[in-house]
């Protein structure tokens, strides 16, 4: 086995720490991530302030979820019920109950739109029918799912380290390339010119409003953690991973938002549903960095989908086991993760048969009203 190989399979050279940053950082990095849609949507459109806002959301998003595995590691909760439950003390009937569907709502939602985001690329990949690729996907996330937490680090720590490298061969070579374009769009976003996708002024307020609501939006996913802090043995592995998250998705932020300057003044970006298609295109070595691009989008709908229904399998099969013994817990642990898995990956799957658009403008609508 070669030494990189080992690395990503061998525990004991993966240390614990970098596996909980990387199942933040798989866990934030979806398909709107790696298909630079959301780095425009949340960022660049709001002008110069994109290359300094990403420090403070990631800063949040690292703090936030140094404090959540904090608390659940001191309290023992090692899923979210019990961990809201816990928190919420006297309230938790109703907090606990709201912040119960809130999370359903998300792994229809969510989970439902990595699904068909994973099987839409893979459709347009391959062209194959698009029900067959979610049901690929579907049985990526179930067999990584079923085996619980440890399964689910490994995983994310593996596709982490494919992501980084995905997005290193896109974007530094054509940074590289492409920096006279990056430059002049500094320069003009910096004269307060906005860019081709941006309706925006420019100001400040809103910028700091947008980026702060990129916070707020990717926080819900912080119950995907709590799972993991049954394998803390120290609390400062929590605070090194805090540290490892923040410099994982703010380095993966900044770069992925200077990359995708070299194209913001560009008019194909005006119709296009994928701008880093349109930064390889006007790049460098799109014949072999567009199949890369896919795969990133991929990796990214998939690794989201795992770690969120993980963290509702848990959840339940915890509230199953709770009051048992360690051996009765062992007895059936497997068939009780595998029905739970089953049921919330099919569930994911069959909404996603109503495809990413309407998975995307339905569902997200719909969970954004809700509590």
């Amino acid at each position: 086995m070669s030494k990189t190989n080992s690395l990503l399979v061998d525990k004991n050279k993966m240390p614990l720490a970098m596996g909980l940053a990387f199942v933040a950082f798989t866990t934030q990095f979806g398909g709107g991530f790696a298909s630079g849609a959301q780095i425009y949507q949340y960022f660049i459109n709001f002008g110069i302030w994109c290359l300094i806002l990403p420090a403070l959301t990631q800063g949040l998003y690292a703090l936030f979820f140094w404090y959540g595995m904090r608390y659940a590691y001191k309290h023992k909760t090692y899923d979210y019920r019990s961990f809201s439950d816990s928190l919420y003390g006297k309230t938790k009937p109703v907090m606990s109950n709201l912040y119960e569907i809130c999370y359903l709502i998300m792994i229809g939602t969510a989970s439902a739109a990595a699904f068909a985001t994973g099987g839409s690329t893979l459709a347009s990949l391959f062209d194959i029918p698009y029900w067959l690729c979610t049901v690929i996907v579907a049985a990526f996330i179930f067999l990584v799912a079923l085996y619980g937490t440890g399964v689910v680090r490994k995983c994310a720590s593996t596709l982490s380290v494919l992501i980084i490298i995905g997005l290193v061969l896109v974007l530094v070579p054509n940074i590289i390339a492409q920096w006279d374009s990056i430059s002049a769009s500094i320069s003009r976003m910096s004269a307060g010119e906005m860019t081709v996708l941006s309706s925006q002024s420019g100001a400040f307020g809103p910028a700091l409003w947008s980026a702060v609501l990129y916070f707020f939006f990717q926080l819900a996913s912080v119950s995907v953690m709590y799972q993991h802090m049954e394998s803390v043995t120290d609390v400062k592995q929590i605070n090194r991973a805090a540290i490892g998250m923040f410099l994982c998705n703010f380095l993966a932020m900044e770069l992925s938002i200077v990359g995708l300057l070299a194209v913001a003044y560009v008019a194909e970006l005006a119709t296009a549903s994928v701008p880093m298609l349109i930064l390889v295109q006007n790049g460098v070595g799109a014949g072999i960095l567009t199949p890369i691009i896919s795969l990133l989008i991929i990796l990214g709908a998939i690794s989201t989908a795992v770690n969120m229904i993980s963290g509702i399998v848990t959840r339940c099969v915890n509230a199953l086991e709770r009051g048992k013994s360690e051996k009765e817990k062992a007895q059936g642990h497997l068939a009780r993760n595998a029905v739970f898995t089953l049921i919330f990956t099919f569930l994911a799957f069959a909404i996603a048969q109503f495809g990413l658009m309407a998975v995307v403008s339905k569902g997200y609508a719909y969970l954004a009203t809700r509590p």
